[in-house]
């Protein structure tokens, strides 16, 4: 496959999950905003969300204020923020639109339906009237071309270049999350009094980081007993049957690393195995005694320089 192909196609598929990502993000800060909070705990929440993303520098450079106002506005509508939703959309149709020969025809159109849907309802600010329903549509939208695409897509290294750019991005973000939620949550948690006020700070905000990655059913069916911190942890980052999981992930990249291998990306697949082999025969207590902090940002290191390995070995020069 040509390395123009590849890249069109791995970068198609960032987008397309990282749109999805920040719209599950959104989704739990705007609800969670809702709960009775102090409006410095909600400022800090918001905050967070351009954390993750490492998007503060930037948005203090085009907003005063950090609000829900004008996160939502920088995170979802601002085309100026590559990380947008509206840019990443935008961005996924065109490298489907410059490799269509590639795609099924299923693939390309459920691509440029979303493109098409969305352009038409900025244009009259339909997601600010619900913003709640607007990010359960781009999760749908998102959902529904990756099924279509495994459902029609030939099994070779085209479908290979979009599951490995999926599965890249997802790792990436499922760490960040946790990076960030945890510090938070914690954070926040030292101004709640212990008891009743405890407890129910300690549900809300735990099942709220679990809905964000559609885990707080699996959850209740994996652990059958109250949300706590550390089963949190293990659930995100160490079980393999939770979809969005970082092993999960990586089990997926380095699966189909392998089926793209060629004479140049040795090096690249064995750093994915060895990251895949610490999340494999990790453990939780493990983690936690030596900090999560530092084990998620280790990961993110890890994460990024495996994906300029890709770039590197199978995909266009920068």
């Amino acid at each position: 496959m040509l390395s123009r192909t590849a890249d069109h196609l791995y970068w198609m598929s960032r987008y397309t999950e990282r749109a999805e990502n920040t719209a599950r993000m959104l989704s739990v800060s705007y609800e969670t905003a809702m709960l009775p909070r102090s409006i410095r705990d909600v400022e800090r929440d918001w905050h967070s969300v351009l954390s993750i993303s490492e998007l503060v520098p930037s948005f203090m450079e085009r907003y005063r204020t950090v609000n829900r106002e004008t996160v939502l506005e920088f995170m979802v509508s601002d085309e100026v923020n590559p990380s947008s939703i509206f840019a990443c959309l935008k961005a996924a149709r065109e490298n489907a639109r410059a490799v269509r020969g590639a795609l099924t025809t299923e693939s390309w159109e459920t691509q440029n339906q979303t493109w098409l849907a969305l352009q038409h309802d900025f244009g009259r600010d339909v997601w600010k009237k619900d913003p709640a329903q607007f990010f359960e549509w781009v999760k749908y939208r998102s959902h529904l071309w990756r099924g279509v695409s495994l459902g029609t897509m030939l099994k070779d290294e085209a479908l290979h270049f979009v599951r490995l750019g999926t599965f890249v991005e997802r790792a990436d973000n499922t760490a960040r999350l946790l990076d960030v939620k945890f510090h938070a949550i914690e954070r926040d948690y030292h101004g709640v009094q212990r008891g009743r006020g405890a407890a129910s700070f300690d549900f809300y905000h735990w099942s709220a980081l679990l809905r964000s990655v559609s885990a707080f059913e699996v959850y209740r069916k994996v652990y059958r007993d109250v949300i706590t911190p550390e089963r949190v942890a293990e659930l995100l980052m160490l079980r393999a049957d939770m979809p969005r999981s970082l092993l999960a992930s990586m089990r997926e990249v380095v699966k189909n690393l392998d089926r793209v291998g060629n004479d140049h990306s040795q090096e690249t697949q064995r750093k994915a195995g060895r990251l895949l082999a610490d999340l494999q025969y990790g453990r939780i207590d493990e983690i936690l005694t030596t900090g999560l902090h530092a084990y998620l940002t280790q990961f993110l290191d890890r994460v990024n320089d495996l994906g300029s390995g890709i770039s590197r070995d199978f995909l266009m020069p920068s």
